[in-house]
């Protein structure tokens, strides 16, 4: 079953059950994807989807941190809920000892001997696990691995 598929199908599960929260998130999911294809004149396929996913995903993590730091914790509880149902539609995130691992065959790879070659183990690194890496996260251990 494809992205758009799944979506439009829990979607569906979602008004049927009156699950609001769900409901309003696949709801500006499905918009998002809209207007994509509407920009592309085409319809979207699962890695376009997938970057819709995962901008939507980024924006409610910074909404969070913002709210946080605002001290509005029922706004945050809420961003957190609707972040976590976008996590359902994301592929497993790389973390711990499987992310230092691709971090080391990246810099093995691209033969990286210092702090200059950051981009090129960066650039490696998101083409060889797109969608599956946090930039931050990456950033940090590729600047650790290399200084």
């Amino acid at each position: 079953m494809s992205l758009i598929q799944r979506i439009n199908t829990d979607y569906i599960n979602a008004y049927k059950a009156r699950d609001n929260l769900r409901l309003g998130v696949l709801r500006h999911l499905k918009t998002a994807a809209t207007n994509l294809s509407v920009e592309l004149k085409r319809d979207v396929n699962d890695d376009e989807l997938l970057a819709v996913v995962q901008k939507q995903a980024k924006q409610r993590a910074d909404s969070i941190e913002q709210f946080r730091a605002g001290g509005r914790e029922d706004l945050a509880a809420r961003e957190e809920a609707e972040l976590s149902v976008l996590r359902e539609y994301l592929p497993e995130m790389l973390e711990g000892d499987a992310l230092a691992a691709a971090v080391d065959a990246a810099v093995a790879k691209t033969g990286a001997s210092g702090p200059r070659d950051m981009g090129k183990v960066m650039a490696s690194l998101m083409a060889d696990y797109k969608g599956r890496l946090d930039g931050k996260a990456v950033s940090a251990l590729v600047k650790q691995r290399l200084s």
